[in-house]
């Protein structure tokens, strides 16, 4: 029997059917000038379509919220033009993708940003760290002007549009991205949340831009096309643990138990030698979420197939592994070796290790495979 046999078989809902339970996770491979994909994107991705889901890497709402030199949008023409080239590659080779939809918030610099448009965020508090920006340089983070209500209604706002631009674009769905102490979480979390209006203070009222998010996306799009990323415990981009972080985090999962959302991703982190998401908190999320998880976060093969048949999980997503094995899913269906990525061209490089990594096992699918589509 194939030790992998869960982590390789088909995922079939009513909504839609993935060819297995391999997800390439969001990544930012940070190699779109002007924050529109690059002409190699296409194939990079497309390299990788054997995946059951592909979510692509994190994506700009807004020009305020592309934080990092070179990531990609998805707020203009342009960039939804190169984004389809990459959607309708994955859907040649049979593939399924969403895109992961981010606002950074604090976490940039101006200089990385369309326009050199300032930083905003929850509250004036800055993070203490610093950011490359062009020409190599690395500055400290500024503190970021901070969201009147109708900046965080128009974020808010920027979200949904961008999701229906995703789907207009092909792409299957929407991941947002509420994770890593980007803007949603750093309105969750206290020390960067100091606001005294409907946003600020209580676990609700933190929690609030995210489900408004949450909400106007699945009303816009449709629940069956929409997921979200968290990270819960993980001190990621200067965000301390607090007192309540277990609590707010069960307030949003019961949230979006009652949207009916496609999926939850769970992204662990290395905490202390330890996965920052244990395997008790994944057990009490699967007792109040009903639908899809997705568990990331150093996971194998095995230990993904383990998480499988324990019930604990529907999907694994694997980033680095993914970076260096385009033929992933079949390395792991063969029991091939995976080769290993260099860390130091994951954010720049071009090309190089990027589109170059040798592909052993052919994907052997039909590019014309077909998927049920969603329900409108």
């Amino acid at each position: 029997m194939n030790t992998r046999e869960k982590l390789l078989s088909p995922l079939i809902t009513p909504a839609f059917t993935l060819k297995n339970r391999v997800v390439m996770a969001p990544m930012s491979r940070r190699r779109s000038e002007q924050a529109i994909p690059s002409p190699s994107a296409p194939l990079y991705y497309g390299q990788r379509a054997g995946a059951g889901l592909i979510i692509a890497e994190n994506s700009a709402v807004a020009a305020n919220g592309v934080g990092y030199l070179n990531a990609p949008g998805i707020y203009n023409a342009a960039q939804h033009a190169a984004w389809k080239k990459v959607v309708d590659e994955v859907h040649n080779r049979g593939g399924k993708i969403f895109v992961q939809l981010v606002h950074t918030g604090r976490i940039g610099h101006p200089l990385n940003q369309e326009g050199g448009v300032p930083l905003v965020g929850a509250s004036a508090v800055k993070a203490e760290d610093t950011i490359r920006t062009p020409g190599n340089e690395h500055y400290p983070m500024p503190a970021p002007e901070v969201l009147d209500t109708a900046g965080v209604k128009a974020l808010v706002d920027a979200h949904i549009q961008a999701a229906v631009a995703a789907i207009a674009i092909g792409f299957d769905g929407v991941e947002i991205h509420g994770a890593h102490g980007f803007l949603p979480e750093q309105f969750l979390h206290p020390v960067t949340n100091q606001r005294t209006d409907q946003y600020g203070g209580s676990i609700a009222n933190r929690s609030r831009f995210l489900l408004e998010i949450m909400e106007g996306v699945t009303t816009a799009i449709g629940k069956e096309r929409t997921g979200i990323r968290l990270s819960p415990f993980a001190v990621i981009n200067d965000l301390p643990a607090y007192a309540e972080e277990a609590a707010t985090h069960q307030y949003i999962t019961n949230a979006l138990q009652q949207l009916d959302i496609l999926y939850i991703h769970l992204s662990s982190q290395p905490l202390n030698g330890l996965p920052s998401i244990t395997t008790n908190y994944i057990r009490e999320v699967r007792q109040c979420f009903r639908n899809l998880l997705i568990i990331a976060g150093g996971q194998t093969a095995d230990s993904g197939e383990a998480l499988l048949q324990a019930g604990l999980a529907d999907l694994i997503a694997y980033g680095k592994p993914f970076i260096a094995n385009p033929d992933l899913v079949e390395r792991f269906r063969h029991h091939t070796p995976l080769a290993e990525a260099n860390f130091d061209i994951f954010y720049e490089g071009g090309d190089t290790g990027y589109i170059d990594f040798p592909i052993i096992h052919h994907d052997p699918s039909p590019a014309t495979a077909s998927f049920p589509q969603a329900a409108q």
